[in-house]
């Protein structure tokens, strides 16, 4: 389809359309399963003897749902009236749309209109059976989703149905595809559909799935509504209170109709715990070459002050210990601000509105870290200065090896001390505007149709400065305590005159996506023989996508700034009073140390004046343009098979991907980088068929299959050698010649809707991948990559300040692999406890549990050659929630768990026989309300009571050491729990 074509059909489209969102007057049941008839949270009718008279959609019977008139004589009669509200009425709307649906399908539905369930959108999600929450390390808010185990850039986010991409934080530059729900605001939207069986209509590109996040219009409830909501909340570990607000006006007068609502919200979050930062090596493996294991470490036992005492040198050669023993903790400072509009007009079959959506994250991080380094330890020239590059091995003097975890600790000589700070301040800027039209010509064709454009600017800049200590006497203990262990020597920590060895690492980073889409469709319904009736749709979209990375590394400029001071000049500049304060290290650990504070960082090496257009790195910057045409047809079915009805809907998707690309690539004699083009295009064919049969009044057997793909992550299509962390000595090579992923899915479940508003249910899914995105890694030196000094952070500097050449390095390179097999089920609970005699009525519960067979992209070999099962998701997850609603007093309470699984850093053995696994974790939350009035609600929100504690750690695959869970930890870290306390209101 060419844009010639989509230019001339386009705007017939559009004058005869209506929107792409229909009343709820207007939507029939067979139309909740597409997101232009589903996109608001529409009254889908309550299920029989809970609210009123009503017994058509959402009925305990799903028969009945579609085919309204059919319910029985009487349903006619008058009975009691129930008025469902509060979270219980959101899961309700949820079910309803659920069981309406023909493919798979989930919804998360406000209550009311800037009522959603959770303050975060992202953990609302999780509770959906399948969707896995990854959260933002900084602010533990939930960012990002993986869904049924795949990485978060197999999902796929749309916006009103229009594809949207946004980044924040820690991930950007990172040019992966995807989307960071922390940038909104949860009270900007209505609803939620999350679709897990692809549906010839849905945008292609979410293998995992496809959520669509909508916003409302005023329509949705035509009346004058005014609502508020004030909040503080309080962090317990940076102990600070933080204020969060929102107002939302919505209207309608006669034919039009206006809504508008901001919010902002602000949120200060400590985090502190122990850092390994890449692992534990033993002198056995470290001091080989190459080396065995993640760094190299190898004991001075030449020294004349070393004493083995009762160990072996075998013994202690083989002991444990990390590349870095240190303390880690952080501040972060975010603020949101976000606003919704919708102008919307409404006259008989014709219904248009203009949407738009801007949202504005602003982050402050502070981190500060202390502790010993312990790569890259060794002595090859006594005469060297103490701890300094040659003379750096440590000296066992007084040691012991616990024979749980087999790791060395004790008293060492000639260990050396790192105090850093990095200041980064993140920025995302999201802008959103789209004009839906729709056109109800008949009471059989409907016309629909959508324009809409996107922006996201995220720019990111940081300094990182260190100073060291040189060659003295420590003593480190474990202790029970892994997360807070203890470390002591008698040298000053405070004094600025025992520092040298300063270091300065700075970058800037700026990613933006900006999407054009249009797209355009007409739905008509027919009957045929038998009783049966259909509903023909088809269509035609043209989607534009544009990201760039823009990346700039100023460390050398600083490192000039940083010589001019001189060791002098930068310990004037250092504190003993901590940047951060409330935060937690234990009885063993020093409780001050010389540090720099953000004022003194900036005010010298402040990251936007040494991070100049100079500056500019074109091995990882580049521009990536995709053109996307697809057009579709499908139709849903309905009638009746053994006197029970089934429906189905039968589809196929046509998409077609031009790719171009400008990026730099190195040639000459000097590997300078030059400016590079490359295009590329491939097409699909994206068939897709779904049922859904009612078995009896109350039990639904459903099943899909179909066809979908998954583009790549333009960060290893269009960059070339990169180091996405300039702290960790991992590059990856990009592939511009892979290909899209492939899928067929196949799901099936059964669901028994037992009674109004409850739901049992138990599915199975099967993906079989082709041309899968699959890495493989080599070791290298760092000098074979051709990248400058700058390409890693100032940890890896030696005295001079610049990389040793010969330093290891893994390379990560991407190729489009054979075929992979995802499995796995799901189960689903809901109910209300309605059975219960008075005052337990209110109660109800809702769980969901999601397991996943091993999957992995490697295997993972021992030294040995024996496989060991790993998996690269968890192999289960699972949600649960209990509530309490009667009269004015809702209390809810929620547990998401997920399992470990094999951290993306460490897919394969490294000589060491150390899996590096992400361990399981799980959250609870809760909340309390009262109504005082029908306009008023006092609200208490507690998230991570459980003050879970997030980490990694080393399991030795052989077996010998144990499983070194909560002992050979690599990142562990408390957030701390945060209270909110607020009003929500209407006027």
């Amino acid at each position: 389809m060419n844009k010639k074509l989509l230019a001339t059909l386009l705007p017939l489209a559009l004058a005869a359309a209506y929107g792409t969102h229909a009343s709820a007057q207007e939507a029939s049941a067979g139309d909740a399963g597409t997101p232009q008839a589903s996109a608001q949270p529409q009254a889908a009718a309550p299920a029989p003897g809970t609210s009123g008279q009503s017994t058509t959609a959402g009925t305990a019977g799903a028969g009945s749902a579609a085919n309204p008139a059919a319910s029985s004589p009487a349903s006619q009669e008058p009975v009691s009236t129930v008025v469902v509200t509060g979270f219980r009425s959101s899961l309700q709307k949820a079910l309803n749309l659920k069981q309406q649906a023909i493919g798979v399908r989930d919804s998360i539905v406000a209550e009311d209109i800037g009522k959603f369930p959770e303050a975060n959108v992202a953990e609302s999600l999780q509770r959906v059976p399948g969707v896995i929450l990854n959260r933002d390390e900084s602010s533990g808010e939930g960012q990002r989703i993986s869904i049924r185990g795949l990485p978060t850039e197999y999902s796929v986010t749309t916006l009103n149905g229009a594809p949207v991409n946004t980044t924040s934080t820690s991930t950007i530059g990172s040019a992966a595809r995807g989307f960071n729900y922390d940038v909104f605001a949860s009270e900007l939207f209505g609803r939620i559909d999350f679709y897990k069986s692809p549906l010839a209509e849905l945008t292609e590109g979410g293998l995992g799935g496809i959520v669509d996040l909508q916003t409302p219009r005023p329509f949705d409830n035509p009346k004058r509504q005014v609502r508020y909501g004030l909040t503080a909340g309080y962090n317990t570990m940076s102990e600070r209170f933080n204020p969060a607000g929102f107002a939302l006006y919505s209207n309608t007068w006669g034919n039009w109709g206006f809504l508008v609502g901001g919010s902002h919200s602000g949120s200060k979050n400590n985090r502190s715990g122990f850092e390994a930062t890449g692992g534990y090596n033993s002198s056995a493996n470290g001091s080989r070459t190459p080396v065995r294991g993640n760094f190299a470490v190898a004991l001075d036992y030449d020294s004349p002050l070393a004493n083995l005492g009762g160990y072996t040198r075998d013994q202690i050669d083989n002991a444990l210990l990390p590349r870095i023993y240190r303390f880690y903790g952080s501040q972060n400072d975010r603020k949101r601000d976000g606003l919704v509009s919708s102008l919307q007009y409404k006259d008989g079959g014709l219904n248009v509105s203009f949407d738009t959506l801007y949202s504005k994250l602003k982050n402050e991080r502070d981190e500060m870290y202390f502790g010993i380094l312990v790569r890259n330890s060794r002595t090859t020239n006594r005469n060297a200065p103490a701890g300094q590059n040659g003379n750096n091995g440590f000296i066992p003097l007084n040691v012991s090896i616990d024979p749980e975890s087999n790791l060395l600790e004790g008293t060492f000589g000639n260990t050396s001390y790192s105090s850093g700070v990095t200041y980064a301040n993140d920025e995302t800027e999201f802008g959103y505007g789209a004009l839906n039209l729709s056109y109800k010509a008949s009471d059989k064709l409907t016309f629909t149709a959508q324009a809409s454009a996107n922006n996201s600017s995220a720019l990111s800049y940081q300094s990182t400065l260190s100073g060291q200590i040189f060659g003295i006497t420590s003593t480190i203990g474990y202790g029970d305590d892994h997360v807070y262990p203890s470390m002591s020597s008698p040298t000053s920590y405070t004094d600025p005159n025992n520092f040298q060895g300063f270091q300065i690492g700075t970058g800037w980073t700026k990613e933006f996506d900006k999407g054009r889409q249009a797209r355009a469709s007409a739905e008509y319904a027919y009957e045929l023989p038998g009783g049966w009736t259909g509903k023909m749709k088809s269509g035609f979209s043209f989607v534009e996508t544009t990201k760039g990375i823009d990346k700039r590394n100023g460390t050398s400029l600083a490192t000039a700034r940083l010589n001019q001071l001189g060791n002098a000049g930068l310990r004037a500049g250092m504190t003993s009073n901590l940047p951060i304060s409330n935060l937690d290290m234990g009885g063993g650990w020093p409780s001050a140390w010389g540090t720099f504070d953000r004022g003194y960082t900036f005010g010298t090496f402040n990251p936007l004046e040494y991070n100049p257009n100079s500056a500019f790195t074109p091995a990882q910057s580049f521009t990536a343009q995709e053109k996307v045409s697809t057009a579709f047809v499908q139709s849903d079915f309905r009638g009746e098979v053994f006197g029970r009805e089934l429906r189905f809907n039968a589809g196929v998707r046509y998409s077609e991907t031009k790719t171009y690309i400008d990026n730099f690539k190195q040639a000459g004699a000097n590997n300078a980088y030059i400016p590079n083009e490359e295009e590329g295009k491939y097409s699909n064919v994206l068939p897709a068929v779904s049922a859904a049969f009612d078995v009896t009044d109350t039990l639904m057997w459903r099943a899909s299959w179909g066809k979908t793909i998954s583009r790549a992550s333009l960060g290893i299509i269009a960059a070339q050698t990169v180091v996405p962390n300039p702290f960790d000595n991992t590059a990856t090579a990009g592939n511009p010649n892979l290909k899209p992923q492939q899928s067929k899915n196949f799901d099936t479940s059964l669901e028994w809707y037992f009674k109004p508003g409850s739901l049992l249910s138990a599915g199975y899914f099967r993906k079989v991948l082709t041309d899968a995105t699959v890495s493989s890694t080599q070791n290298v030196t760092f000098g074979s990559l051709g990248l400058p000094d700058t390409a890693l952070g100032a940890i890896f500097y030696d005295a001079n300040g610049r990389v040793d050449p010969n330093l290891p390095m893994t390379l990560r390179t991407y190729s489009n692999a054979g075929k992979q097999v995802l499995k796995g089920f799901e189960l689903a609970y809901q109910q209300a406890f309605d059975f219960l005699p008075d005052p337990f009525k209110g109660f109800g519960a809702l769980a969901s549990f999601t397991h996943i067979d091993p999957f992995n992209s490697q295997r993972w070999i021992t030294n040995a050659g024996r496989e060991i099962e790993v998996n690269s998701v968890p192999k289960f997850a699972y949600s649960t929630t209990g509530y309490y609603e009667k009269g004015p007093l809702a209390v809810r309470l929620s547990w998401n768990y997920k399992g470990r699984s094999l951290h993306g850093d460490n897919p394969r053995n490294n000589g060491d026989d150390l899996i590096r696994w992400r361990a399981a974790r799980g959250y609870l939350d809760g909340n309390i309300s009262y109504k005082i009035s029908d306009k008023l609600e006092l609200r208490l929100d507690a998230l991570n009571l459980s003050n879970t504690l997030a980490y990694d750690y080393f399991e030795d695959a052989t077996g010998m050491y144990g499983s070194g869970k909560k002992t050979r930890m690599d990142y562990a870290k408390y957030d701390g729990r945060t209270i909110k306390i607020g009003i929500r209101g209407s006027l």
